[in-house]
């Protein structure tokens, strides 16, 4: 089943830069943060490991789809699923890129209601985070750690969080007890119960399993079929 992952990194930079009037005076300041959002090829602190092909295709489709068409928002604090709740979007990422095998983000903080609240968290020497949410399903490697897979994909590069240290905080960034799928028909992720996803999923193995008991029915048939008209044909070649 397809989960929300999160993964919170505390090593923010902050930046600023005056904005000036015509006449080359400070009139005000932008904020940026940067820093790495995710790590490949290693056992993060969650217990996971994100193979690099992984995320280099995701940081192209991200940054093609998202960065480069201005619509790359993050949210203050986590919100409960993977959609972008735009009330509460504080910061727009400028910028996606490897380094190495980590991907490094660089967000500018609006000017939106959050993002006030971030600047003033700022100005006020507060440590804050970096988390990523994204949707995708995990697999146990041959080394019994949690491998991330290829049908991960990216809902934000990051949001601000205020608990960046304490990343069992966030259930290892699985939501516990809840789980998602996309509907096609509506074109948007809902949200699963536990119980539900466990009920689904046996369906689903079960359909999956009759599907391979009728193929082989099928083919088996189909070969004796095969088998008694070749018979058939034998016989009456005899018979002449």
């Amino acid at each position: 089943m397809t989960l929300l992952i999160k993964e919170t990194f505390e090593d923010i930079t902050y930046l600023s830069e005056d904005i000036l009037d015509e006449e080359g005076n400070a009139k005000g300041k932008n904020y940026f943060i940067e820093g790495i959002i995710m790590q490949g090829g290693i056992k993060n602190k969650n217990g996971r490991v994100y193979p690099v092909e992984t995320l280099q295709r995701e940081t192209n489709r991200y940054n093609e789809n998202y960065v480069l068409k201005n619509r790359a928002y993050g949210e203050l604090g986590h919100p409960q699923g993977p959609t972008i709740n735009l009330d509460r979007v504080s910061h727009l990422f400028t910028e996606l890129r490897e380094d190495g095998s980590n991907i490094v983000g660089k967000a500018k903080v609006m000017d939106t209601p959050m993002g006030k609240i971030v600047k003033n968290l700022i100005d006020e020497g507060a440590q804050l985070g970096i988390s990523s949410r994204g949707m995708g399903s995990l697999k146990q490697n041959k080394n019994g750690i949690m491998e991330v897979q290829g049908d991960f994909m990216l809902a934000t590069a990051g949001d601000i969080v205020a608990d960046p240290s304490a990343p069992d905080a966030f259930v290892n960034g699985i939501m516990e007890g809840v789980e998602f799928y996309y509907d096609v028909a509506s074109g948007s992720w809902q949200k699963m119960s536990a119980a539900a996803a466990v009920v689904a999923e046996e369906a689903f193995e079960a359909t999956v399993q009759e599907i391979k008991e009728t193929a082989k029915r099928s083919k088996r048939e189909l070969e004796e079929q095969a088998s008694a008209m070749f018979k058939k044909f034998i016989n009456s070649l005899a018979s002449k």
